[in-house]
C-alpha cells in the first residue's frame, strides 16, 4: 500500500500536466526564441512577440492548427517602409522570412490606423487566421487563402476574400519612389518574388497573427484574454 501511495504521489504532477491542456512553449521559452532570433534587431518588439505566441498555443490546444511550427507575424503598428512580417519556424528556431507587406487602402498611409471586419471597407482586420489552401487568382496570381478565427474582428475574411498575394505596390522599389508602400483593397500583400515561398511555407492550417496596438482589439479579442 505505501508503495502504490508513494507511486501515485509521483504521477501525480504528469497527470496534473498532461491534462491541465498547457501548451508546450512555456513563457520562459518565449523569452528564449525571441532572443535567440534576435527580433528585436529586426524591429518586432518582444509584447508583440509574447502576444502572438499566446493566441497561437491557444489555436493550438483547440486543435485548430495542422501545422503548429510556423507562426506568421505582421506588426501594422510599425511603418510600411519596414519590413514587418516574420514568418518564425517555432520548431527548428528559424526566422524563415522578413520582408515587407502591405496594408488596406483606408487603414492608412505610411502607417495603419484603421481597421475593419466589413465588406467593402478597404481596410485591413486585425487578429489572429488560420492559413488555408493556395489558389491562383486571375488577376493577382499564386494567393494564399486567410480564415479569419476572431468574431468582430477578421471572421468575415473569407467572404471579403482576404488572401496574401503580390504586388509590386508592396517592394522597396516602390518605397524609393513614394516615400511608402502602396496600398491593397485590405489584404496583407507581399512582394511578388517572394509569394510563391512564403505560401508554401505557411500554407494549410498555420498561425497568421495580424497586430496593432489597438486597445479595444487587445481588450476584447478571445485568443488573447
Amino acid at each position: 500500500m505505501k508503495l502504490f501511495l508513494s507511486l501515485l504521489l509521483l504521477l501525480v504532477p504528469v497527470l496534473n500536466k498532461a491534462g491541465s491542456g498547457i501548451p508546450a512553449l512555456a513563457p520562459e521559452k518565449e523569452c528564449d526564441l525571441y532572443s535567440f532570433l534576435n527580433l528585436s534587431k529586426n524591429g518586432l518588439a518582444s509584447e508583440v512577440f509574447q502576444l502572438a505566441i499566446k493566441g497561437h498555443l491557444k489555436l493550438e490546444t483547440d486543435c485548430k492548427l495542422r501545422n503548429s511550427d510556423i507562426l506568421t507575424i505582421v506588426d501594422f503598428s510599425q511603418s510600411s517602409k519596414n519590413k514587418r512580417l516574420y514568418v518564425i519556424d517555432i520548431k527548428h528556431k528559424t526566422l524563415l522570412f522578413n520582408t515587407y507587406v502591405a496594408h488596406g487602402r483606408n487603414t492608412g498611409d505610411e502607417y495603419a490606423r484603421h481597421f475593419s471586419n466589413v465588406s467593402g471597407s478597404f481596410q485591413s482586420s486585425l487578429g489572429f487566421y488560420v492559413t488555408k489552401e493556395q489558389i491562383f487568382g486571375y488577376n493577382v496570381g499564386l494567393s494564399l487563402i486567410l480564415d479569419g478565427m476572431e468574431k468582430g474582428f477578421n471572421d468575415n475574411a473569407l467572404k471579403r476574400e482576404i488572401i496574401i498575394h503580390g504586388a509590386d505596390y508592396a517592394t522597396e522599389n516602390f518605397i524609393r519612389k513614394t516615400g511608402r508602400l502602396g496600398r491593397s483593397y485590405g489584404c496583407p500583400s507581399l512582394p511578388p518574388e517572394l509569394v510563391k515561398p512564403v505560401v508554401e511555407t505557411i500554407k494549410e492550417g498555420t498561425c497568421l497573427f495580424i497586430y496593432y496596438q489597438d486597445a479595444f482589439y487587445l481588450s476584447h479579442s478571445t485568443l488573447l484574454n
